[in-house]
C-alpha cells in the first residue's frame, strides 16, 4: 500500500524542505493551504507546482474569526492567535488526511524558530488542539522531539529526519542548496494578523460589527480608514492602484466619491447619509491636489448602479479632525 501524508504548505522554505524530506523517503505527499483574508495562497500554489504535489485550498475564515474574537491561548503582540490558529489548521489537515487515507501530517515548524509559538510546550498544545496527537510530524526538528506514531510504525525513518532548532536560517539554506532548491521566498510571517496597523483596524471593526462580511475584512487591507461620530465607515485610497481596487470592491450599497476636475483619491462610504457624505467629501479633498484651494471644490458621489448620485461643494478637512476620525 502507498504510504501517504498530508503537509501544511505555506510556500516558505521550511514547509518546502519538510515536504522534500518526506518525499525522499518514497512517501506520497499531498498538501493543504488555508484560504482567509489574512494570508495569501500564491506562494503555496507556486511551491506545490515545483514540488509536484497536489494542493487543496481550505477556507477557514469563519472558524478563524471565531478564534480571533476569543482565542483560548490568547493573542500574540497583535491580533494573531497563533497557537489556536495552528491547532485549527492541523485539525482541518487531519480531516483531509482521513478523507484521502493518509496516515500522518507534516509541518515545516522548527523548534525555537518562533520563541512563543514554536517551543516544545506550544507545539504540544497545538497538536492536542488538532485532535491528532501522535500523527503530527515536524521533519526539520523531529530528532529533538518525541517520536511520533509514523516513526514508531516505521512509516518514516527517524534517522533520515533532522534536528534543526533556533532562529538561524543557515541550516535550512544549506539544505536547500544541497537539494537543489533555489527559488523560495524570504522569511516573513505572511499573516496580516501580526501587522500592528491591520490588527488595529480589525479590532476596531469587530467592536462595531461582530459578524463582518468577507468584503469588510478584505477592505481592511487598503486605504486610509475613518469612522464618523455617527458610525459610518469611510475608506480613502492612497494611490492609483488602491483607487482602482476600491472601485472594484465597492458594494452596490456603498457610495463612491471623487473631487471633480482634480487629481486625487477615490473614497468609499459605507452608508447613505447626508452628514456622512459631507464628511467623506472633506476627507476626499484633504488627500487630493485640491486640498490647498482657497475655495470650495465640487466632489462627485455615486453608487455603482447610478441609483444615487450627485455633487457636493466641499473644502479640505482640518488635520486635527482627520486625526480624530482616523482608525
Amino acid at each position: 500500500m502507498t504510504k501517504k501524508a498530508v503537509a501544511l504548505l505555506s510556500g516558505g522554505l521550511d514547509s518546502i524542505l519538510a515536504i522534500k524530506l518526506i518525499q525522499l523517503q518514497g512517501i506520497d505527499v499531498r498538501a493543504v493551504n488555508f484560504a482567509t483574508p489574512f494570508f495569501e495562497s500564491r506562494a503555496a500554489i507556486k511551491a506545490a507546482k515545483e514540488l509536484s504535489v497536489d494542493l487543496k485550498l481550505i477556507d477557514i475564515t469563519n472558524d478563524l474569526l471565531r478564534i480571533i474574537k476569543s482565542p483560548k491561548y490568547g493573542h500574540g503582540k497583535n491580533m494573531n492567535p497563533c497557537i489556536d490558529c495552528h491547532g485549527l489548521m492541523l485539525r482541518r489537515a487531519g480531516e483531509y488526511m482521513e478523507e484521502i487515507g493518509a496516515s500522518f501530517i507534516i509541518t515545516g515548524e522548527v523548534l525555537g524558530e518562533r520563541p512563543m509559538s514554536q517551543n516544545k510546550q506550544s507545539l504540544s498544545i497545538v497538536e492536542k488542539l488538532s485532535g491528532y496527537r501522535g500523527r503530527v510530524l515536524r521533519p526539520l526538528s523531529a530528532k529533538l522531539l518525541s517520536e511520533t506514531l509514523p516513526e514508531q510504525e516505521k512509516t518514516v525513518d527517524r534517522e533520515r529526519l533532522l534536528a534543526i532548532s533556533g532562529r538561524s536560517r543557515k541550516p535550512q539554506m544549506e539544505l536547500a542548496k544541497e537539494l537543489g532548491i533555489e527559488d523560495y521566498p524570504s522569511p516573513a510571517s505572511g499573516c496580516l494578523l501580526t501587522d500592528p496597523g491591520f490588527s488595529h483596524r480589525l479590532r476596531e471593526l469587530l467592536t462595531v460589527n461582530k459578524e463582518p462580511a468577507i468584503s469588510d475584512l478584505e477592505l481592511l487591507k487598503i486605504g486610509r480608514h475613518f469612522r464618523t461620530e455617527e458610525g459610518a465607515k469611510i475608506v480613502v485610497g492612497r494611490n492609483h492602484k488602491e483607487n482602482e481596487k476600491l472601485l472594484e470592491m465597492a458594494r452596490d450599497s456603498d457610495i463612491c466619491l471623487k473631487v471633480k476636475d482634480h487629481p486625487g483619491p477615490i473614497t468609499i462610504l459605507g452608508q447613505e447619509d447626508k452628514e456622512a457624505i459631507k464628511t467623506a467629501a472633506m476627507l476626499t479633498v484633504r488627500y487630493g491636489s485640491a486640498r490647498d484651494e482657497d475655495k470650495d471644490v465640487l466632489v462627485s458621489f455615486w453608487k455603482k448602479d447610478d441609483s444615487f448620485k450627485g455633487e457636493i461643494e466641499s473644502r479640505s478637512m482640518e488635520m486635527d479632525k482627520v486625526d480624530e476620525l482616523m482608525i
